[in-house]
């Protein structure tokens, strides 16, 4: 008997699952560009409300960094791949950038930190979405159309 090839189902999530998935990390990838090019680099976020209740990524960064100086528009992303089980998620934002101070910033301090890994983060960023996608990939092994970690 010969085994049947795996094949691949890619799901769309919904918002409120991509929300959720950022609400579950702490850890991401920001993408701004930098002298016309593309750079891409690991920030430590938490996952806010603003006062409209909306999701804002909120990032502590070094005051003068790569990030902090940036322009606006950004990519952010959050994702998982288990290569052994063929399954994966991907999150992705793209939003606007701008700078915390003043009252917002009064407001936010109390309830959010990211809390970054490094010293020196001291420069509050926020990232109000504009379009919030993501998706998930499964690989049915064998042709059997259910989650491998269904059972765990």
């Amino acid at each position: 008997m010969s085994e049947s090839a795996p094949f691949e189902q890619i799901d769309e999530m919904t918002v409120a699952e991509c929300v959720a998935f950022l609400a579950g990390n702490h850890i991401g990838r920001i993408a701004v560009t930098v002298d016309d090019f593309p750079v891409v680099l690991p920030v430590n976020y938490q996952l806010a409300e603003n006062a409209g209740g909306a999701p804002v990524l909120v990032i502590r960064t070094r005051a003068g960094g790569t990030v902090s100086e940036a322009g606006e528009r950004v990519a952010f992303q959050i994702d998982a791949i288990d290569a052994g089980c063929g399954v994966g998620w991907s999150v992705l934002v793209r939003g606007i950038m701008h700078h915390v101070r003043g009252d917002v910033f009064a407001t936010l301090l109390p309830s959010v930190d990211p809390r970054p890994w490094l010293p020196d983060r001291d420069d509050w960023l926020v990232v109000n979405p504009i379009m919030i996608t993501g998706r998930r990939v499964v690989t049915h092994a064998n042709g059997f159309g259910f989650h491998p970690l269904g059972y765990i």
